[in-house]
């Protein structure tokens, strides 16, 4: 069966979007990352899935999650500490994801190549479907390759946000220019782009009608 983003399925999941990690790629990729993680958890906001976030100790040296992203997270999310690089190996938060009820994780985060990697393998392991959304994963190593083709490998699905942007409207109304998704779940921020701010055709939903 072809698998396919389902909105009322869903759990993102934000790994470790810490300012001790984001420090250690380049400056301009930094905002970036900010904003399009921040417009990661608006999007999935709108779309009611909750939120899932990690912080990897000692917070305080590593730090929390930007402000730029935590201001949009909803009511529904909730942000856990741990110590393994794996998050499925920390107790509460394991339990966390078994009570949500859903089957389908939304990654991004970092790092690709250590949490981000043995994250979604843990959650594989426990029979979650996985998509990891491409652009919004980062790692201080330039050499993530062969993590990728491992999660390929073992079934993760690699998807950009755009890609994730327009499925989740597509699962909700049926490409009928969105009439039902605005009756369901109002409308969605004219301001909220469609695609990962690297590419350079981003555009505003300024009438979902």
């Amino acid at each position: 069966m072809v698998k396919r983003v389902v909105a009322d399925q869903c759990l993102g999941v934000i790994i470790d979007v810490q300012e001790f990690f984001l420090s250690q790629v380049e400056r301009r990729l930094q905002s970036v990352l900010r904003d399009d993680i921040g417009n990661f958890a608006r999007l999935l906001g709108y779309f009611r899935v909750p939120i899932l976030v990690t912080l990897e100790r000692s917070v305080e040296h590593k730090g929390k999650l930007p402000p730029q992203i935590r201001k949009h997270l909803s009511r529904s999310s909730r942000t856990f500490e741990k110590d393994c690089f794996d998050l499925t190996k920390e107790q509460e938060i394991k339990e966390f994801v078994a009570r949500s009820n859903k089957r389908q994780i939304i990654a991004v985060g970092c790092e690709t190549d250590v949490c981000v990697l043995q994250s979604c393998l843990g959650l594989l392991g426990l029979g979650y479907e996985v998509y990891i959304v491409e652009d919004l994963i980062f790692s201080s190593s330039r050499n993530v390759e062969a993590s990728i083709a491992r999660l390929q490998a073992e079934g993760a699905m690699f998807l950009t946000y755009k890609s994730l942007y327009y499925e989740l409207v597509e699962a909700v109304d049926g490409g009928r220019h969105a009439k039902k998704m605005v009756a369901k779940l109002g409308r969605l921020p004219e301001d909220l782009p469609d695609c990962a701010a690297p590419q350079s055709a981003c555009t505003t939903r300024k009438d979902m009608q």
